[in-house]
């Protein structure tokens, strides 16, 4: 199943979010749908007594679930701090970091959080600015938010329209951050399809965003098929009201993988996801629905394709990707159900709705993603829990070992280390119970990132989380220090 695109438009509605519960139930694990769109967030049981102060939790046995929401975690993981949504029918989203800032992404805008002191994180301000799925990214005074749901203008004052409407609004809002506590809206881009995701591609004089965006229509004014590439819109840093879209650059001259019925289950490529920088080796790594890609950047406004994979076997939605330290492996991850299903379950198994570790290998136009294994949290989640593999960043360790950490939504946050591309393993966790128990409830951890000594999780129905990591595995990476992180660009930290 695939959600389509004029359902996604629209936000928030009861009916339509128990209609879609309902067939996601019913489709089961095959399903194949993009990030969970208009499902509402559940809002789960008053805290257990177990579960009543941060850093409460305890480890959970081989195969048990944990009471409705009660905090477990790993030894190694130590609850710190939660600031509690302030909007309960809202969805978090995305993180973005930068100084003692960081800068969380929702469905209705943004809220800024002052991090200087980790164990008591602070909100600085909140902006309203409807537009799921506000993907967020930031650079120099600079904030960017993806706008994925057809609007009736580019203001925040925008209400939901049909994408029928040759009117209606979506694709990238710009902010100058300078005042945080009083963020400026000074600049749109309407790009094709909206912007689901983007990426921030740094440069000298101008910045780039890589935007991904998918699933066009016929009756789609603005949103027309074949929509095989993605949409680069340049930044100039000293004047950037006259950002614009200067390419369109076509990935999938083929059209990509045709998904159903040739391949069961896996999602058509009509455009990507997700797209991975790494500047300093000028690569990037695509999550494309059907297909993952690697390509080079050296030219920002002509990126070109080196290699393209596909798993239609396992995959059913390339989602996301990350490097690791040596650039010689990519994660990718795959979002079977589209984030609203509960596929961590013993019936979907250990290698769906997973993440595909691929070495790279050879150089230059010869380099290949070679598949090596998956890698999926070993702690089975109830059945009324939205999990999959979902966003995640390197814990900068150094030494020749790879360990990410990652979100899971109800799964949770994971640490896990995938040095040897062929046995990866888990080695520290963070859970919340499930939200409901009498149904599949949407809620859990949206994006886990690491920055300068902690890890921070948004989680959709939560709020925000703070949780330290004692490892001796992760030691050397309390070392490195940043002054920013967009995790989709990623950053050298050698």
């Amino acid at each position: 199943m695939q959600t389509s695109r004029a359902r996604r438009r629209f936000l928030g509605a009861a009916a339509a979010a128990a209609g879609l519960l309902t067939t996601l139930l019913a489709a089961g694990p095959a399903a194949a749908t993009p990030d969970p769109g208009d499902l509402l967030p559940g809002v789960g049981a008053p805290r257990s007594a177990a579960a009543t102060a941060a850093g409460a939790g305890r480890e959970i046995a081989p195969g048990e679930i944990p009471g409705q929401d009660e905090i477990v975690h790993s030894k190694n993981i130590k609850h710190l701090a939660n600031i509690p949504s302030t909007d309960p029918a809202g969805i978090n989203s995305d993180l973005a970091f930068q100084g003692k800032y960081a800068y969380a992404g929702s469905y209705n805008g943004f809220t800024i959080y002052d991090i200087g002191n980790p164990k008591a994180p602070k909100t600085v301000t909140e902006v309203l600015c409807p537009g799921g799925q506000n993907d967020i990214s930031v650079s120099g005074d600079l904030l960017f938010l993806s706008t994925d749901s057809s609007r009736s203008d580019d203001s925040c004052n925008s209400v939901s329209q049909p994408a029928t409407e040759k009117s209606s609004w979506e694709g990238i809002k710009i902010f100058d951050i300078k005042d945080k506590k009083n963020p400026k809206y000074i600049k749109s881009v309407e790009t094709a399809c909206g912007s689901h995701t983007h990426t921030l591609v740094p440069g000298g004089r101008d910045v780039y965003l890589y935007v991904s965006s998918y699933s066009p229509n016929d009756a789609f004014p603005d949103c027309k098929p074949p929509h095989d590439g993605i949409s680069i819109v340049k930044v100039p840093k000293k004047n950037p009201t006259q950002a614009a879209v200067v390419a369109f650059p076509v990935l999938f001259p083929d059209g990509g993988n045709p998904g159903g019925p040739t391949n069961p289950g896996v999602s058509k490529t009509t455009g990507c996801h997700d797209i991975t920088v790494l500047p300093s080796r000028n690569l990037a790594a695509g999550a494309c629905m059907g297909d993952g890609i690697l390509f080079d950047i050296s030219k920002p406004e002509e990126p070109r394709v080196i290699d393209r994979v596909q798993d239609n076997v396992n995959f059913a939605f390339w989602h996301s990707a990350t490097f690791n330290e040596r650039a010689d492996k990519v994660v990718f991850t795959d979002e079977l159900g589209g984030g609203g299903g509960a596929t961590c379950n013993e019936a979907t198994g250990p290698t769906r709705g997973a993440d595909g570790i691929y070495d790279i290998t050879g150089r230059g136009d010869q380099r290949k993603l070679v598949f090596k294994s998956y890698f999926k949290i070993p702690r089975h989640q109830a059945d009324t829990e939205n999990c999959v593999a979902h966003n995640g960043s390197l814990i900068p360790v150094g030494g020749g070992r790879d360990i990410m950490v990652q979100a899971w939504y109800q799964g949770g946050v994971s640490v896990w280390d995938f040095t040897d591309s062929t046995s990866p393993k888990e080695i520290g966790y963070f859970e919340r119970g499930p939200l409901t128990t009498d149904k599949l409830g949407l809620g859990g951890s949206w994006s886990a990132y690491y920055y300068n000594g902690h890890i921070y999780s948004n989680d959709i129905a939560k709020g925000f989380d703070v949780l330290r990591l004692d490892d001796w595995r992760t030691e050397s990476a309390k070392w490195v220090w940043m002054d920013r992180l967009n995790v989709q660009s990623q950053p050298d930290y050698r």
